[in-house]
C-alpha cells in the first residue's frame, strides 16, 4: 500500500488508525464516554469540556466499540480518503492537499458548531427561563467523568431547589456533554474536490448500481446531507452540517485558487 498511496493520504490513514487503537486502550466513564474522546473530540462552545485544540484533533478521531456502526465510521472515511484523496493529492501535490484537507475539517467544525450553538442556545434559554442554574449543569458535566453519582446529586439538588422540569435540565446536560468525532467533514471536502477536478469520471457505487459522473454524485450527496440535516430525525447522530461545512469550504477554496490560477 505504501508504494501505491501518495504520502499525505497514507499518513492521514495511519494517524487515524493509531488514534483509534489508542482510544481502544483507554477507559470510558459511567456514561460510556471515552477519555480520549473527552480530550480530543469536539465539544459545543460553552461546555466545560471544550478546548480550542479540538477544532483540529476531532478530525483524527472516530467512534469506538459501543457506538452503533463504529467500525463503518472509520472504515468508510478511510476508504473514501483512499479512493478520492489519492488522485487529488497526485494532481495537487502533498502540501496543497494537506492544507485543503485541514481547512475543510476546520470549515466542517465551524458550521457544525454554529448550527449546534443555535440549538443549544434555544435549550439554555428555555432552561434558564424556567429557573435553571446553568453553572450547576456545567458542574455536573465536569464531575460526571469521575462520578455519575456525584453528577446526579448536583442535578437533583438543582431540580429540587429551583423546580426546573427534568427534561429541560437533561437536555442541557447532554448538550454540554456530547462530543463530535470523525474525519467526515474533511473527507467530504475531498469528495467535493474530486468532483470538481475529475467531473466526468464515472463512479460505480454499491448503493447506486448505475454509473454516475462524479459531478452529479457530489451534487446529489450534498443535497441529501442538507435534507438530512434539516430533518433532524430522532436518533440520527450523524453531523450532517459538518459534512456540508467541509463541502462548502472546499468549494470556495477551489474557486479562490482557480481565480488565482493556482489550480487548473
Amino acid at each position: 500500500m505504501s508504494g501505491s498511496l501518495p504520502p499525505v493520504v497514507l499518513n492521514l490513514m495511519i494517524i487515524n488508525g493509531l488514534l483509534l487503537l489508542l482510544k481502544l486502550s483507554m477507559d470510558s466513564d459511567e456514561l460510556g464516554r471515552n477519555t480520549l474522546d473527552t480530550l480530543l473530540g469536539l465539544h459545543v462552545i460553552g461546555s466545560p469540556d471544550f478546548k480550542p485544540w479540538q477544532f483540529i484533533t476531532h478530525m483524527f478521531m472516530h467512534a469506538g466499540p459501543g457506538s452503533e456502526g463504529w467500525f463503518l465510521h472509520i472504515g468508510m472515511n478511510m476508504f473514501a480518503l483512499f479512493m478520492f484523496g489519492a488522485p487529488v493529492e497526485r494532481l495537487w501535490g502533498g502540501k496543497r492537499f494537506l492544507q485543503y484537507y485541514l481547512l475543510c475539517g476546520l470549515g466542517a467544525a465551524a458550521l457544525h458548531l454554529g448550527v449546534n450553538y443555535l440549538e443549544v442556545t434555544a435549550h439554555v434559554n428555555a432552561f434558564q427561563a424556567a429557573g435553571g442554574d446553568l453553572q450547576a449543569v456545567k458542574q455536573a458535566v465536569t464531575v460526571s467523568h469521575t462520578s455519575l453519582a456525584e453528577a446526579n446529586k448536583v442535578m437533583n439538588d438543582m431540580l429540587v431547589r429551583d423546580g426546573v422540569p427534568m427534561e429541560l435540565a437533561t437536555q442541557v446536560f447532554f448538550d454540554y456533554s456530547g462530543v463530535m468525532v470523525g474525519a467526515s467533514g474533511a473527507v467530504f471536502g475531498i469528495l467535493l474536490a474530486f468532483g470538481m477536478m475529475f467531473p466526468n469520471v464515472e463512479l460505480m457505487l454499491l448503493f447506486f448500481p448505475f454509473p454516475i459522473k462524479a459531478k452529479y454524485f457530489v451534487v446529489l450527496y450534498g443535497l441529501f446531507e442538507l435534507f438530512a440535516g434539516l430533518q433532524q430525525r430522532a436518533g440520527d447522530n450523524v453531523a450532517h452540517f459538518a459534512h456540508l461545512g467541509g463541502m462548502i469550504f472546499g468549494f470556495f477554496m477551489i474557486r479562490h485558487w482557480k481565480r488565482r490560477m493556482e489550480l487548473w
